[in-house]
């Protein structure tokens, strides 16, 4: 038996997100359809509905055209729900912008992207997003959501298909530089339908979506799974907060729970866990991160979650490629990322080779289907290499598939660290590290932690007579890059270790770490 599986069939939508959304809100008219309780909005589909009509007249009014591009730059809120369907439902391509980007992040994408507009906030507790823009080297026309109103507004009926696109998310690549992915109408649509469809998602469920939104777990696997099924979408905060997230799904009866491991952790370890009712979760996803089988395990029965699934992917892919579903046992659920989505080819690869492997041996996941992207926006070169000549997406994961067609992820062979959810591309930081004027060689790895996943860990040669602290070199991060990439741990040396040829053995670099620092138990945490 090959390692070579295709879904379940099931009929794709082939219509816009903006025709959806009025299909949902012509269904259920007076049902709540997103709830923000930091802001205390709250908007029935039908409401929804409406203001995404004005924000689109709005958006037309800045004199922006079918297939500009719009930047999202926001942590949490219902005005982030009220763009991304207001750009869908009007020709303009959403940029989504990771909130914790700093100057040198931010002017890239604004460059990158070439976007027309850019929505912020000024500042909130976190930062001051005018400061961060005016020292970002780009220019582009800011609109601040805490004060902007619709100067002039225009109607418009453009002519919008499935297969335009719709948005354009970020994800860095090995060589370091963030690649803007191309993903359409039909891609996300599809694929919140599809993973709601896993979870038996009906206009009766409510999802508490503590997750960010500038990321596809977010804005697909929320949003746009609440936008084709009718249930309700809960924020219940700009960022991350246990307590809050305890609150939302307490207050609002929520029936399904989202989060990253680290997220689930936090919840269950708050020291007022006990006083909550979540008896009302039936469900929800667990991802973004490797899923601690034992986390898994309490969410079942501590939190009541009874049918909470995993769901595995990426951003090029829309982002899910597997998931198991709200019917598979706890077994299955704790010990794979369950099997190909519906309508989702999967297979696992020699990476030498490109021969397909039999079950039960290793090699790189790839997937084909509706779910893949349309491309890296500009970056030819970068596309062919992703995708190859038959349309499969190599994701540069390695897997196993199982005789029974369920997968478990076994490594990475892209050199990727993933630190609570969040991606972060080794070579993207060296490169920034490397504009230090006292560095002259980084290496960047991630090493187990038992919270995150796993945090950046960084070994510098300094240049000769130089000298330096790891507090030093974190402070020259910050404000700079995103605080996720600033190197937890940090060691100076004066060489790396090498293979016979040169080259450096990043491997040998965290093995050596994991000894030193007495971190064996946490690289044995048995993951899906």
């Amino acid at each position: 038996m090959l390692s070579h599986v295709r879904g379940p069939d099931y009929p794709l939508l082939e219509r816009t997100i903006s025709e959806q959304l009025h299909r949902t809100a012509v269904r259920f008219p007076h049902r709540e359809a997103l709830v923000s309780r930091h802001q205390s909005r709250r908007f029935t589909w039908r409401e929804l509905d409406e203001a995404v009509t004005e924000w689109g007249r709005g958006l037309l009014g800045l004199g922006l055209e079918a297939a500009d591009r719009v930047g999202v730059w926001s942590s949490n809120c219902y005005e982030w729900v009220l763009l991304q369907l207001a750009c869908a439902r009007t020709g303009l391509v959403q940029v989504n912008v990771n909130p914790a980007y700093r100057s040198h992040e931010l002017g890239y994408v604004i460059r990158k992207s070439r976007m027309k507009v850019l929505f912020l906030w000024e500042k909130d507790a976190r930062a001051n997003y005018r400061e961060i823009l005016e020292s970002a080297d780009a220019s582009v026309e800011a609109t601040y959501l805490d004060g902007f109103r619709w100067d002039k507004v225009r109607d418009a009926a453009p002519a919008i298909g499935p297969d335009d696109v719709v948005n354009i998310q970020y994800t860095s690549g090995t060589t370091g530089s963030p690649k803007g992915v191309l993903l359409t109408h039909r891609n996300i649509l599809n694929n919140g339908m599809l993973g709601g469809r896993q979870m038996k998602l009906t206009e009766h469920d409510k999802i508490c979506a503590p997750v960010p939104l500038y990321h596809c777990f977010g804005c697909v696997m929320g949003v746009l799974a609440c936008v084709t099924h009718g249930c309700t979408l809960i924020l219940p905060n700009w960022t991350y907060d246990a307590r809050a997230t305890l609150e939302a799904m307490h207050g609002e009866r929520a029936t399904a729970i989202y989060g990253v491991p680290t997220m689930f952790i936090a919840e269950l370890e708050h020291p007022d866990f006990a006083t909550f009712n979540l008896s009302s979760l039936r469900t929800g996803i667990m991802a973004g991160a490797p899923c601690p089988i034992e986390v898994m395990r309490r969410v079942v029965n501590e939190m009541h979650c009874r049918e909470i699934t995993i769901a595995y992917g990426l951003t090029e892919a829309s982002p899910v490629i597997t998931m198991s579903g709200a019917q598979d046992d706890l077994e299955l659920r704790v010990s794979t990322i369950g099997a190909a989505m519906p309508m989702t080819e999967v297979k696992i690869v020699d990476p030498a080779t490109g021969a397909t492997v039999p079950a039960g041996i290793q090699g790189e996941l790839c997937t084909r289907g509706y779910l893949v992207m349309k491309g890296y926006d500009g970056e030819e070169e970068a596309t062919r290499k992703a995708i190859d000549a038959d349309g499969w997406l190599h994701s540069g994961d390695l897997a196993v598939m199982r005789e029974d067609g369920n997968f478990k992820i076994t490594g990475r062979e892209k050199d990727m660290i993933i630190r609570g959810g969040e991606n972060v591309y080794p070579r993207e930081v060296e490169e920034f590290l490397y504009t230090h004027p006292k560095i002259t060689d980084v290496q960047v790895v991630g090493l187990p932690d038992v919270k995150l996943g796993e945090i950046v860990a960084v070994w510098v040669r300094l240049k000769t007579g130089e000298e330096m602290t790891p507090e030093e070199l974190r402070e020259w991060c910050k404000g700079k890059i995103a605080h996720y990439k600033i190197p937890a741990h940090v060691r100076f040396v004066d060489g790396f270790p090498m293979t016979v040829t040169g080259k450096v053995q990043k491997f040998r670099i965290r093995e050596m770490e994991i000894e030193r620092l007495g971190l064996e138990t946490a690289s044995n945490i048995e993951t899906a």
